[in-house]
């Protein structure tokens, strides 16, 4: 890939309906030649299209960066190839704050839901170029942009260094110094994505609860996380302990506490709720 900017981790391709500071529609299509594309980067492609338009909202003098999510239902998972409509709404924005709902479909099957996010702003020029970012939006409303840039993420071992079956887990991440990610998330400021962090949080939660006993030999699912909170940004380099510690089931639903430290501070947390599938 020559320029990874607004390809290797962008998930908007065209906005089909624009409503100024209040909502707006896109889609964005999976390339069939990507590994996998999780319920994670659903969520990154819901709140990037609630950037969008909040940044034009202000001008393009801030972003919404790490955002904090009360809510986000899982009710289906997407595949290579599928094609997902994107849908926001924005309830409030200005230069400190966007706060929105949202949510992502395929096939008109509602995959996922956001509810009560709030991203705070930054100066959009610590980030990105604000004219390339003002060019991106143009080209997304007006045709839309080449689908199939995106060409996934590799994959980041997280290094277990403690397991209890269907109890705890504990591991250490080696963030990247460097990988394609970074210079769309972002230009001028390196930053690991959230979801990202999230997403590898949630696959070591969910393959920890398969011996959980409330499982009974069922495939474990994400219903629904809560409370995602990032603290700070995470950086290139940077070495975060990843801590996943199920409580015990309630009427069959498995809650995993999901945090993450560097240095003893913690720079991210979220609780995610598994349920048993198909055996």
């Amino acid at each position: 890939m020559s320029d990874p900017h607004f390809a290797a981790y962008s998930f908007v391709d065209r906005i089909v309906e624009f409503v100024p500071g209040k909502r707006a529609r896109a889609t964005f299509a999976i390339p069939a030649d990507v590994a996998a594309f999780p319920s994670a980067f659903v969520a990154e492609a819901v709140g990037q299209l609630a950037a969008w338009v909040s940044m034009d909202w202000i001008d393009f003098r801030g972003r919404p960066v790490a955002a904090l999510a009360t809510e986000t239902r899982f009710h289906g998972e997407t595949k290579p190839g599928q094609s997902l409509d994107l849908d926001v709404d924005i309830l409030e924005c200005d230069h400190e704050a966007v706060a929105y709902n949202g949510h992502a479909s395929v096939g008109g099957r509602r995959i996922i839901e956001l509810v009560d996010c709030l991203g705070p702003m930054l100066p959009v020029a610590d980030f990105d170029a604000p004219e390339a970012l003002r060019e991106r939006l143009a080209l997304l409303r007006d045709g839309g942009a080449a689908p199939g840039r995106f060409r996934g993420v590799d994959p980041i071992p997280v290094d277990v260094t403690h397991r209890v079956a269907g109890e705890t887990l504990r591991g250490v991440l080696d963030v990247p110094s460097d990988a394609p990610f970074f210079a769309d998330h972002f230009p001028r400021r390196p930053v690991f994505p959230a979801t990202l962090l999230l997403d590898m949080k949630m696959r070591l939660a969910i393959d920890l609860a398969r011996d959980a006993p409330a499982m009974n030999g069922a495939t474990p699912r994400a219903l629904r996380v809560t409370h995602v909170k990032m603290r700070s940004f995470i950086v290139p380099s940077q070495r975060l302990a990843i801590d996943v510690v199920l409580q015990p089931a309630q009427d069959g639903v498995v809650k995993a506490m999901l945090s993450a430290k560097t240095d003893e501070r913690l720079v991210a947390s979220a609780r995610l709720e598994i349920a048993g599938g198909r055996k």
